[in-house]
């Protein structure tokens, strides 16, 4: 630090600068006399001193008086009428705008609190709202106006008559204000949901006459806003008498606001009036407005523009061949409203004029993306093709990203109209999944899942060997978007896109998810520093597994999952694999999680980590609850164990607590049996069924490599299945696929021709319902109680908890030519077979440049 006398002196000076900078704070304080008059006594009661601060007090204290009101109404409201109300009315003859705003607040909050009945309300605020409804400052008095609306659903019609229809005559008169004769407006469109058509008639349609032609442009077009609500008063006999001619002459108003106001109007009411109405009527005032739209303010293009989709929607029918042309027309010069005037400018060059109506024109653009399925409903979607496809390609390439925002929203709706055509707009898929705002990409995998599912089925033919032949550039789409969200600091677009791609089963092979996704999935389990993204991950890595075809790539992500996550040296990593193993639960058969994962997880109950102890604690009555007796009896003597060793050796206070209440609750758990229990009837029954699914995979795939073995040439999925389903013959199960029983130690070859024929009946019904079911069905498989019933329990000759055991040889590690080398592996997998007491190799986690931590429950090696 230097010290010489130069920096000194610079210090001093910026000594004094702070100085001079705390005086004003030091004047602003409290002086005695001050604090003195804002002190209260603390024995006064709410009531005693809420009257004397309305009496004697700052305006900061009665608005915070008034504001206590609901309080002081719902605690003692015979008192707060009697004694704090009156000396409000007299705080508000005088307040400022917070207290105004303050009191029409409270007032709304006592009504909506019920704290007094209607009758006692009316009585005692209602003529406090009225007076203040006419005040000065336009926020106050719509304020008042809000509250005195709120109030009028509730009011009786004789105090509605009385209090607030009659007065209403005279406020409406033009010798009144212009604020006056606004509130009146609104006023009259809320009470004539209030009285029956006669009185409305009599009472308020001359009033609703004198208001639309009135002087002031403003009270014209208030009154033309509230006829729609008074035209769903009245009926629609008065509505075509009183109603449409006054709109049709607001129509041609001088004033633009007028104008806009009843056409938006007409535009609502359109599916009360009857078709002639409608054509000799209606179409000639809009197809006028439409006329005279370019030649007005930039807003009547914007306004006109949301309501296209419903104004064609309503016409529709009506349209002569050439009016129908001309609309159509229109809305496709709106599309493209502004787009030839971009020259390139800076937008520094660019006047502040031109600037705003650039902005105007890309909000009629956006609204015309917004009417774009109604528009395709107008044309016919046979005719999407040459009427509408530009338009469709020029909104989803618009520069401006609100324009592209709203078509990527409107996407699932335009794909559903489509139907069959969907194949035409396959392209601006995949523009849309590359576009470079991330905005756009949110908007769009909202219903991705959706999309995906008609593209796959649509197009030109419904047949599924078509479906990936038409998305060629799907899955480079793909990635490239999950890349470009993981690179952003948007995270929750990344974990929605994750989340989203647990439908890709459904749309793309097995062996493209294996390549081109599972890797990515590892990576973010791995690497990414968010939480949520992990986890959203770790989910769809899942249910990638779930539906992978091919048992050695199955194979290769369960013993990466142990080794990598499981047995990783990071803590983290083993927090991530228990996430997995929860998910795993949830999707898979209890069956799978006890073979591949019981053992590995149950192992990190001795790990060093108190964190990763102390979420397995929270994990382990779902461990529990995948374990059947008598079959898993030397798991759950495994497990038990554990929590012995747990509740004896547990250092860490915190990790020792939830050990004990995980006891307690894991000694409330009633196991599931072997046999079907009436209480575990819905969850066993789901729980076949997944287990069915899995010994399907399993048999698939061995008909499908002996179907190569026999022809001498592959195949691929489509041509086998569909080669299978045509073969009259049933192909038989290889030999060398035993299948074990649980609680025996030896298993029976299945060589019999009803059951071979019986499996591949299964193997059909299998790949047509548990490779195309809705992925999202798997949110529902633990909770969902209808999710249940969705399966048929079509499963006999197929024991509940059977399994296919796996040879030595069905369990040989890939050839590092066929996978990627992060797949490849030499070691073997450590699995659990029920019926067996085998417990896990501790040979069996292989080596790695970093020795992970052993999978064995006698002796273990922790990691420094």
């Amino acid at each position: 630090m230097d010290f010489s006398q130069n920096s000194l002196f610079g210090y001093m000076e910026d000594l004094q600068e702070l100085t001079i900078i705390e005086r004003p704070v030091r004047r602003s304080l409290k002086t005695p006399e001050e604090i003195e008059r804002l002190t209260v006594d603390e024995d006064l009661s709410d009531i005693e001193r809420a009257v004397y601060l309305l009496s004697a007090g700052q305006d900061i204290q009665g608005t915070s008086v008034i504001a206590n009101l609901p309080f002081l109404m719902r605690q003692n409201p015979a008192e707060t009428l009697r004694r704090v109300l009156p000396k409000v009315r007299e705080a508000l003859h005088v307040a400022g705008v917070e207290m105004q705003l303050t009191a029409a607040v409270s007032f709304l909050t006592i009504l909506q609190d019920e704290s007094v009945s209607v009758h006692t309300y009316a009585h005692s605020f209602l003529q406090v709202i009225l007076l203040h409804l006419e005040h000065r400052d336009a926020g106050v008095s719509n304020a008042w106006l809000e509250t005195l609306l709120s109030v009028i659903d509730v009011l009786p019609k004789d105090t509605l008559r009385h209090e607030i229809l009659n007065p209403l005559v005279s406020k409406a008169q033009l010798s009144q204000t212009v604020q006056s004769r606004l509130v009146s407006c609104k006023i009259l469109g809320k009470l004539t949901n209030k009285f029956d058509a006669l009185a409305i008639k009599r009472e308020i349609l001359p009033l609703v006459k004198s208001l639309c032609q009135d002087v002031e442009y403003e009270v014209r077009s208030c009154m033309c806003r509230q006829l729609e609500n008074i035209a769903q008063g009245i009926g629609t006999e008065l509505t075509k008498s009183v109603v449409l001619p006054e709109l049709i002459e607001l129509s041609s108003d001088e004033g633009s606001s007028v104008r806009l106001a009843a056409f938006e109007t007409l535009v609502n009411l359109l599916d009360i009036f009857d078709t002639d109405d409608r054509s000799q009527t209606i179409l000639p005032v809009v197809k006028s407005f439409c006329e005279k739209s370019f030649k007005a303010d930039e807003s009547i293009l914007i306004s006109l523009s949301f309501h296209l989709g419903k104004l064609c929607h309503g016409l529709y029918g009506i349209f002569t061949p050439d009016q129908h042309l001309r609309f159509l027309e229109f809305y496709k010069k709106l599309c493209t409203l502004g787009l030839q005037q971009e020259n390139g400018h800076n937008e520094n060059q660019i006047p502040p004029q031109i600037l705003e109506q650039e902005k105007k024109y890309i909000s009629v653009r956006k609204n015309c993306a917004y009417n774009f399925p109604a528009m395709i409903v107008f044309v016919d979607p046979k005719n999407f093709h040459m009427e509408l496809y530009s338009t469709f390609f020029c909104l989803c390439h618009d520069p401006e990203v609100p324009v592209r925002y709203t078509i990527a929203i409107c996407f699932y709706e335009v794909s559903k109209l489509l139907n069959s055509g969907v194949y035409l707009i396959h392209k601006e898929l995949i523009t849309l999944l590359q576009d470079e705002s991330l905005e756009v990409l949110d908007a769009l995998i909202d219903h991705l899942p959706e999309i995906l599912e008609l593209m796959s089925t649509g197009g030109e033919s419904s047949v599924q060997e078509n479906k990936l032949s038409s998305l060629p550039d799907l899955v480079p789409a793909l990635t490239a978007a999950e890349q470009r969200a993981a690179a952003s600091l948007k995270w929750r677009t990344h974990e929605k896109l994750l989340q989203k791609y647990a439908c890709l089963p459904q749309v793309i092979s097995s062996d493209q998810i294996y390549y081109r996704f599972l890797q990515r999935m590892f990576t973010i389990m791995m690497t990414n520093n968010v939480l949520p993204v992990q986890k959203a991950a770790s989910r769809t890595l899942c249910i990638f597994l779930r539906y992978n075809r091919k048992q050695e790539q199955r194979h290769e992500v369960i013993q990466k999952l142990i080794e990598q996550l499981g047995q990783g040296k990071s803590y983290w990593n083993r927090l991530r694999f228990l996430d997995t193993c929860e998910f795993i639960i949830e999707i898979f058969s209890k069956s799978f999680f006890c073979k591949y994962f019981f053992l590995p997880a149950i192992e990190l109950t001795h790990d060093p980590v108190a964190n990763v102890r102390m979420k397995l604690c929270y994990l382990l009555p779902k461990v529990k609850s995948t374990l059947k007796i008598p079959a898993d009896k030397h798991l759950l003597q495994q497990l038990e164990m554990c929590v012995r060793k747990l509740l004896c050796q547990e250092k860490d206070k915190d990790v020792l607590a939830i050990v004990k209440r995980t006891v307690l609750e894991l000694d409330r758990m009633e196991m599931s049996m072997d046999a079907f229990q009436k209480k575990f009837y819905e969850k066993d029954l789901l729980d076949q069924e997944k287990e069915r699914e899995e010994l399907l995979l399993l048999e698939m795939e061995q008909l499908e490599k002996e179907k190569q073995q026999n022809d001498g040439r592959p195949m691929s999925e489509k041509t086998f299945e569909k080669k299978r389903r045509d073969s009259k013959t049933p192909t038989s199960l290889p030999k060398s696929i035993p299948i074990s029983v649980p609680g025996s130690s030896s298993a029976t070859p299945s060589t019999s021709k009803e059951i071979k024929k019986s499996k591949l009946i299964r193997s059909q019904s299998f790949n047509n319902q548990a490779f195309h079911a809705k992925y999202g069905n798997l949110d529902k498989c633990t909770t969902s109680k209808s999710s249940t019933a969705a399966y048929t329990p079509s499963v006999s000759g197929l024991s509940k908890t059977s399994m296919i055991s796996l040879t030595d040889d069905s369990f040989r590690t890939r050839n590092t030519n066929s996978a990627p080398s992060s797949f490849s592996s030499n070691t073997s997998l450590p699995s659990t077979s029920r019926g067996t007491g085998n417990s896990v190799d501790p040979k069996s986690s292989g080596s790695k440049d970093t020795q992970p931590r052993k999978a064995t429950l006698k002796s273990r090696k922790s990691n420094p």
